[in-house]
């Protein structure tokens, strides 16, 4: 019993210690990313701003100054400091609703990226695991949906399911779908017939276990990548569904929205939509540079020496 307890204690400390050992590892390929490290900062600290967005916002973003209509930002001739980016056409402060629209922005993301991987998940283990006609009719609808534009099918979904921001992430998420699935339907390909899968079917494993327990749980890895990667291509796409006028309708503060109710005064105003682009543009870079970094980490191939 005695050695028994030792060998349980010895085992309870060692994983632990392969857990942080593995973290290291990540971490020190991940870092040699310059670009990947300056996202990851850049991500959190908008995540952050988000998060604490009625404490850091200077005013509601939905807050009507009348007196202030179209006003420059404060270091233009005519700013007021009260107003460091400005106001919008109904005198809106702008770095107030850019703050507010991180928010949508981000949930936008999470949400589609949940969805889509989850459902691209169940699909493509079921392709990949059962073969045959399921793989054949799964991914074939698969290829349907790619066949088609990414912003051309989610904008004739929206249209068929009505605008509004909720139809809109979910249009999205059927749009990125495909590419979890094909990506889990490979990886699952690649590690049924792996030795640790058949010892685990000789041993009496039911299917569900076999795939849910013993496979995918090493097929996680570019799933993460993807999801990274995807979650900026959602961004980009609700942004532009919103742009459309089939996204996020206003007055909310979402920053596709905001650049498209801000287009007729681009000339007499073009703050009220240079902020918003920049907003879009430093969140997607930040996105896709952590994307990058992730690769670096994951991927043997790509791990530098």
């Amino acid at each position: 019993m005695t050695d028994q307890s030792a060998a349980e204690a010895t085992s309870a400390s060692v994983q632990p210690g392969g857990r942080q050992r593995a973290f290291a590892e990540f971490w020190h390929y991940y870092s040699m990313n310059t670009g990947a490290v300056i996202g990851l900062v850049v991500f959190a600290l908008l995540v952050l701003v988000a998060i604490f967005a009625p404490l850091v916002a200077p005013h509601s973003p939905d807050e009507q100054f009348r007196d202030a209509l179209l006003s420059p930002p404060a270091w233009q001739e005519g700013g007021k400091s009260m107003f460091l980016l400005g106001t919008d056409a109904v005198g809106r402060d702008m770095l107030s609703r850019l703050i507010f629209g991180a928010r949508f922005s981000l949930f936008i993301g999470l949400v589609v990226v949940v969805f889509s991987l989850t459902s691209g998940i169940i699909l493509g283990v079921l392709a990949g695991y059962f073969r045959g006609w399921v793989d054949t009719l799964i991914m074939r609808v698969m290829d349907i949906i790619l066949a088609f534009p990414s912003l051309l099918l989610a904008l004739v979904l929206v249209a068929i399911l009505g605008p509004g921001l909720f139809n809109a992430m979910l249009a999205i998420a059927l749009v990125l779908q495909p590419h979890f699935a094909r990506l889990t339907r490979a990886a699952v390909m690649a590690e049924k017939n792996r030795e640790y899968v058949v010892s685990a079917k000789v041993a009496g494993a039911s299917h569900i276990r076999l795939m849910l327990v013993t496979i995918l749980p090493n097929c996680v890895a570019p799933l993460i990548v993807q999801a990274t990667l995807s979650f900026s291509n959602a961004i980009l796409e609700a942004a532009a569904l919103g742009f459309l006028g089939v996204g996020a309708q206003p007055p909310t503060p979402e920053w596709g929205t905001m650049l498209a109710s801000a287009r007729e005064f681009i000339l007499r105003a073009p703050w009220v939509v240079t902020f918003p682009g920049l907003a879009i543009l430093i969140t997607v870079l930040a996105i896709n540079l952590i994307g990058d970094g992730l690769r670096d980490a994951f991927d043997p191939k790509l791990k530098r020496s």
